[in-house]
């Protein structure tokens, strides 16, 4: 192998961010001299990555924000293409976001650039089709689930399971109490984690329904009761502030983090998580959840027609069970989702088996994930 390693990246959102920079980190070791450029968020520009466009760009969600973008988005794309055909790096990583690399990674695979996916998009969830796209467009899938590597061995799709990062950073155990000493929070107040999301288009939906919810929480059940709310930005921190005095909510003790989604989640006792990677960093705290979300009608009739899993959320979808229960668009109402919370924290004997049912998800998950990771782009570039 030549003296400098050329490898290309595209990550779109923060969990694609935080995968590729540890992915970044492991092959450092194995190629010190190796230079990544792309599409990419801070924690990978922070181990050298050189970024041309800002992530942010990439961060749509549905189908209705994707076509409100598309032009860009798609501007973006065509002018990232033409560079890296021009460029022909030794190997490009596509780091979830699928919409936007699977095709970028089939016009670079066709000029004879390697190309890697990095997180299967979720065919198991729905869009089974899928697979013979991703067949076309990749050499390599590296998957984070153990259910995955069965669906592309059946269509012959060359795949490695390299497991979950979180579940390498996150402890078997998080101590309630530490945690809570931690943030100054009181030792035995009933406390609920509210993780909204991460977008500004999730809190557009989301913030007004947790913040109603935390209200009946503490009116009709617990009047002790308290909120923890991380936030990932500046701006969904203050939709989330804009929620509380519109709902005139300003007697509720919420606490608002700024990140610190891992530390929400390990003081409560109970969380309610709007669907995403949240919901397993909650899984992989172990401790009971509902998981909700809404999204546009018209992209949740789309998701409906075409899943073939009665769960949306991936602690569910890991266990093959509902462990944990899911309260989706229409029937997630500030009163189902304060009834549904207010049960979890009551029962004790029930918080006992989501500890058990989460802790062997835990164990599946944790594969030191960069490491096995980055032979497999070793291994691929040889």
């Amino acid at each position: 192998m030549g003296s400098a390693v050329r490898i290309a990246m595209v990550a779109g959102e923060a969990s694609g961010d935080l995968l590729a920079s540890h992915l970044i980190a492991a092959l450092k070791t194995h190629l010190p001299d190796a230079v990544f450029y792309g599409i990419g968020g801070p924690k990978m520009q922070a181990q050298g990555f050189d970024s041309w466009w800002p992530m942010e760009k990439l961060s749509v969600m549905g189908y209705w924000d994707a076509l409100k973008h598309y032009r860009e988005i798609a501007g973006i794309r065509r002018q990232l293409r033409n560079r890296l055909l021009d460029l022909k790096p030794d190997i490009f990583i596509g780091v979830d976001a699928p919409d936007f690399n699977l095709g970028l990674e089939t016009n670079l695979k066709a000029a004879g650039v390697r190309t890697i996916h990095y997180v299967s998009p979720s065919i198991w969830a729905w869009r089974g089709g899928r697979v013979k796209k991703i067949a076309k467009a990749v050499n390599r899938v590296l998957a984070l689930f153990p259910m995955e590597p069965a669906l592309y061995e059946k269509e012959r799709v060359p795949v490695t399971y390299v497991g979950h990062p979180l579940a390498d950073i996150i402890p078997l155990q998080t101590n309630k109490q530490a945690v809570r000493e931690k943030l100054s929070l009181p030792r035995d107040y009933p406390i609920f984690a509210m993780l909204p999301g991460s977008r500004q288009g999730e809190l557009a939906m989301m913030a007004e329904t947790f913040v109603e919810t935390a209200k009946i929480i503490r009116e009709r059940h617990l009047p002790n009761a308290m909120f923890v709310v991380p936030l990932a930005t500046r701006e969904t921190r203050l939709q989330f502030e804009l929620a509380i005095y519109n709902q005139q909510a300003g007697d509720v003790p919420f606490r608002l983090l700024f990140g610190h989604a891992q530390d929400a989640l390990g003081a409560a006792d109970v969380s309610l998580v709007a669907s995403g990677t949240a919901t397993l960093e909650a899984a992989l705290i172990k401790r009971p959840m509902v998981i909700t979300y809404k999204i546009a009608k018209f992209s949740y009739w789309l998701m409906k027609r075409m899943a073939y899993l009665p769960y949306v959320g991936l602690p569910n979808v890991l266990a093959g069970r509902f462990v944990v229960p899911e309260i989706l668009q229409d029937e997630a109402t500030p009163e189902n989702l304060a009834e549904a919370l207010v049960k979890l924290y009551e029962d004790k004997e029930n918080a006992e088996a989501v500890e058990e049912a989460f802790t062997d998800i835990h164990l599946q998950l944790r594969q030191n994930t960069a490491d096995k990771a980055a032979h497999a782009v070793i291994e691929c570039l040889n």
